[in-house]
């Protein structure tokens, strides 16, 4: 061993020396440079960690909230399709009254139109036998006109109003 540190100029004080140079080197980066860097570290792996956690929570937010919107929009849409309906049944509804308010009202003009043509109906038969009566009677007067009785006048008008 003694050829070796001969051979190799090893000064064991030297060794020493750079050992204490070492450790004090070792602790002076430990204090200043690696506990400061760790510490860094720990803190950057941890802001990390919140991003990727913050980062996930933010996605199942972000689902839930597509999956309400679609849920909402799937709601809206049937919800509109319900008041849709209701109109299209409430507008056949209504066209239906209108139908049946619209015959109604037909057959009552319908009716008064008859009882107008019955009326008309009955006036001009009731004009046409006074006016039959009225020529009957100036007939029968030219007829005996020259045979003239009132009691025959009296007689015969009494008799054709009875008709």
């Amino acid at each position: 061993m003694e050829s070796i540190i001969s051979t190799f100029h090893i000064d064991w004080k030297i060794i020493v020396a750079q050992m204490v140079n070492f450790a004090v080197v070792f602790i002076v980066l430990y204090i200043y440079a690696l506990k400061p860097l760790s510490k860094l570290m720990k803190e950057r792996a941890e802001k990390i960690k919140r991003g990727i956690d913050d980062a996930k929570t933010n996605a199942d937010v972000l689902n839930k909230s597509r999956q309400e919107h679609e849920d909402t929009i799937t709601k809206a849409r049937t919800e509109a399709n319900i008041v849709f309906q209701k109109g299209v049944k409430e507008a056949e509804n209504k066209k239906n009254e209108m139908l049946e308010k619209t015959k109604i009202e037909v057959g009552l003009m319908v009716e008064a139109g008859k009882k107008n043509l019955e009326a008309e109906k009955i006036k001009m038969v009731t004009e046409a036998r006074n006016e039959i009566v009225s020529l009957a009677i100036q007939a029968t007067e030219k007829l005996l006109s020259a045979r003239v009785e009132k009691h025959f006048d009296n007689k015969a008008v009494k008799e054709l109003n009875n008709l």
